[in-house]
């Protein structure tokens, strides 16, 4: 197993947690619960095959990810009551899968050979569409459009991404860094509170 196959695996277990737990705060039943925690996990990686033209996408080609989510998701039913604190385990998950998610479509942008900014657009999208997916079938407003800071932490961790690639680090090292930096700014900006300004307009 490569070290870029076990972030796909530990990113797809952190989204099918996000959803699940998501899907129960909601007291949805137990086939919403799936269908949710599915969609958040595999959302944002089949708009990413579709864009660069990668069909069957991933999940479709590899079922042990179909697999993985249907026993993690019952992992999540069956010890729901051991995720104490379920808005903080939600956001941990989640922002893990972010960290994640997002160098998995910057690299897939590389490898697609395109430039730097689309790669970068790339992984956001990879990163944030399962969430907003999951947020818009559980009927709330998106995270990635409320102020919070969400897909600006997946941009960031986007341009360190490929500042390290094009120096030529060792891309282990390049996954790990990425991925940290982008939950550290998650957890940095929730404790102190930090957001993107609003705009209003007067009537």
């Amino acid at each position: 197993m490569t070290f870029f196959y076990a972030l796909d695996i530990l990113g797809t277990i952190a989204f099918a947690i996000s959803g699940a737990l998501s899907a129960m705060n909601r007291r949805l039943d137990l086939f919403g619960i799936f269908i949710i925690a599915f969609v958040t996990s595999i959302g944002g990686g089949t708009i990413r095959d579709v864009l660069i033209g990668n069909t069957p996408v991933s999940w479709m080609q590899n079922t042990v990810n179909m697999y993985l989510i249907i026993s993690v998701t019952a992992f999540s039913i069956l010890f729901r009551n051991k995720l104490d604190y379920l808005k903080k385990s939600l956001f941990l998950f989640d922002t893990i899968g972010l960290g994640i998610f997002t160098i998995i479509g910057v690299e897939s942008g590389i490898r697609a050979g395109l430039e730097p900014i689309v790669s970068i657009a790339l992984g956001t999208m990879t990163g944030c569409f399962g969430g907003v997916i999951r947020d818009t079938l559980c009927n709330e407003i998106p995270v990635i459009f409320r102020k919070e800071i969400y897909a600006t932490a997946s941009i960031a961790g986007g341009v360190c991404f490929m500042i390290l690639y094009t120096l030529q680090i060792d891309e282990n090292i390049i996954y790990i860094s990425t991925t940290l930096l982008i939950i550290a700014i998650r957890l940095l900006v929730v404790k102190y509170k930090v957001s993107l300004p609003q705009f209003i307009v007067n009537k």
